[in-house]
């Protein structure tokens, strides 16, 4: 009887704290080898939920996911995998990286002349597949935010057999003639170079705060805290270069959009100062069947106000969707 009354407690006891720690956001990050690259990734949840893949926009590494934004999505029955980009965070190249000058790039778009990239948002959006093809994943969700969503949407197109579906997060189509950035903001965003810590971090924190909503009041402290938590894991202006460049180069993806046929979710707020709201409204027009959720005003950034309006929109589409193989089958 004591052995038995052991187990029942068990059974009624653990799976509780046993989700909690399932959800842990804080665990070892791993690294694969995938040939001329070496990419950073950190898997929080069971392995036998179905697989979330984030993808995390210009310059950002895998630590710019909240992690309770992350817990979240986990609790929701998602293994979610976070990883830095290519040239970002603690991902590497296990070669010399190619080299381009931006400054030339940047002269060559202004003039509408094509933009010679080391590398494209197509192969941005391999290095996730071939990240899934080491972890042995078959079928996947992928939620990107802002280049994080246009390298999604190429990965969608590549492989849209392996993609339960779609969530694209402040990001856009490509096309010409939607509203340009704050120039104000493109300028901070093309300051990649400092002389030492102290400018870097000023300089991200400068950036952070343009990305902001105007609804929100920042505490400086916070964003130099957060900018130095990011220099310390790691500081690659070179990379967020070229990752540029890659954006540049990218022709508009209309094309490509309206032949997707994969579940779809865009989000985008009313006061993003990056990419324009019509960013988003184009982008959603695009894809056959898609959801449109307009969150009045987000800017350009995780702040800590639309965190529940953002889960608020995405998590009811996972859910939906977590299990959803119907598409997969017509295709």
């Amino acid at each position: 009887m004591r052995a038995l009354l052991l187990v029942l407690f068990f059974l009624v006891s653990v799976p509780a704290s046993f989700a909690d720690q399932r959800c842990e956001a804080h665990v070892a990050v791993q690294r694969a080898e995938l040939g001329d690259l070496s990419l950073v990734y950190q898997s929080v949840g069971a392995p036998r939920d179905p697989a979330l893949l984030l993808v995390m926009g210009l310059g950002g590494q895998l630590i710019h996911w909240p992690d309770d934004v992350v817990e979240a999505l986990c609790r929701q029955g998602f293994r979610v995998i976070r990883y830095d980009n290519r040239d970002v965070g603690l991902s590497r190249w296990n070669q010399l990286p190619p080299s381009a000058n931006l400054t030339v790039e940047l002269l060559r778009y202004k003039l509408g002349l094509p933009v010679a990239a080391p590398y494209t948002l197509t192969d941005m959006a391999g290095d996730g597949l071939r990240l899934m093809d080491a972890l042995g994943i078959r079928q996947f969700h992928v939620l990107g935010v802002s280049m994080g969503g246009m390298i999604a949407q190429h990965l969608a197109a590549m492989a849209p057999e392996r993609v339960r579906s779609l969530t694209l997060v402040m990001s856009s189509s490509g096309a010409a003639g939607l509203p340009a950035p704050d120039p104000a903001l493109v300028q901070l965003l093309a300051r990649r170079s400092a002389p030492n810590r102290e400018v870097a971090i000023e300089q991200q924190a400068d950036l952070l705060a343009a990305l902001g909503s105007p609804q929100v009041r920042d505490d400086r402290a916070a964003l130099l805290e957060q900018a130095a938590v990011a220099y310390d894991r790691a500081f690659n202006p070179e990379g967020a270069k070229r990752q540029i460049m890659a954006i540049l180069a990218e022709p508009s993806r209309v094309a490509l959009l309206n032949a997707l046929r994969v579940p779809t979710l865009v989000v985008h707020g009313t006061a993003d100062p990056l990419l324009p709201v019509m960013h988003g409204v184009h982008l959603a027009a695009h894809i056959q069947g898609s959801q449109l959720r307009l969150i009045p005003g987000l800017a350009h950034r995780f702040q800590e106000p639309f965190k529940a309006p953002l889960l608020g929109a995405v998590l009811p589409y996972l859910q939906s969707h977590r299990q959803d193989v119907t598409h997969i089958a017509g295709l």
